[in-house]
């Protein structure tokens, strides 16, 4: 467990900001809201540092729309500032859970994502299957409205087993109460939030090690709240349909 006392402030202090705004505006430079916080840039990232460290930092209310990519979906959309916030925190903290993430946990992590994920298929489907010459099916689910149902005080139980400073609880929680509008109090992450898809990974790591540990599946690869299990046996994979969720 990470207990060191000055853990905390080196989420807010001015190198990290400013590594985390960096982040934040990658691909994002000629949108409006990037370059009116850029136009003071000092002033803003500064007054981030300030309201941190004092713990006066409150999130400002999301943005929400939706989205059809080719399913809709209810994205709700962090101030930009909030953004540098979230990025903040996850450079600091990421590198304690990543050593506990399986490999085949594949979304809002370096070096990973799509990609790496349509790859770990091709190679799984290519062993199970002997490779191309034998059969082997795949089972696709998804956990069920994950980001809506999302328990806070199950996630914050998971976080403290390696954090235990208090203000990073503090900010962590207030990341968490600024949820979307219609989620039941202390339930729920909006879905366009970096830091959920972080805290995707740490909410569901028990999962992840239940089913390729306790369950001992060899061919399983999550990507956030989707996930598929190869195997040349049907009917193994039917008694893993965890009660029909797959899409």
């Amino acid at each position: 467990m990470s207990d060191k006392n000055n853990l905390y402030t080196k989420i807010y202090s001015i190198e990290n900001l400013v590594l985390a705004w960096q982040r934040a505006r990658e691909g994002k430079t000629l949108k409006n809201y990037v370059i009116e916080f850029e136009n003071r840039l000092g002033f803003n990232l500064k007054s981030l540092h300030d309201e941190l460290k004092s713990q006066t930092y409150r999130p400002n209310p999301l943005v929400t729309f939706i989205l059809r990519d080719p399913k809709v979906r209810k994205i709700s959309k962090s101030h930009f500032r909030d953004r540098i916030v979230h990025h903040a925190l996850c450079i600091i903290i990421e590198p304690i859970f990543e050593k506990s993430f399986i490999y085949d946990c594949c979304a809002n992590r370096r070096g990973k994502g799509t990609l790496f994920a349509l790859k770990r298929f091709e190679l799984f489907k290519r062993k199970v299957t002997n490779n191309l010459k034998s059969e082997a099916f795949c089972l696709k689910a998804d956990i069920k409205h994950y980001f809506q149902e999302v328990d806070h005080k199950i996630l914050l139980r998971i976080i403290k087993r390696k954090i235990s400073d208090r203000k990073i609880i503090w900010l962590i929680e207030r990341i968490l109460e600024n949820n979307v509008e219609g989620n039941p109090k202390g339930k729920g992450m909006p879905l366009g939030n970096l830091t959920s898809q972080f805290f995707a990974n740490v909410y569901l790591g028990d999962l992840d090690y239940f089913i390729k540990h306790k369950l001992n599946i060899k061919y399983y690869i999550r990507y956030v709240d989707d996930f598929v299990i190869l195997d040349s046996s049907k009917d193994k994979l039917e008694k893993l349909s965890f009660g029909g969720g797959g899409d």
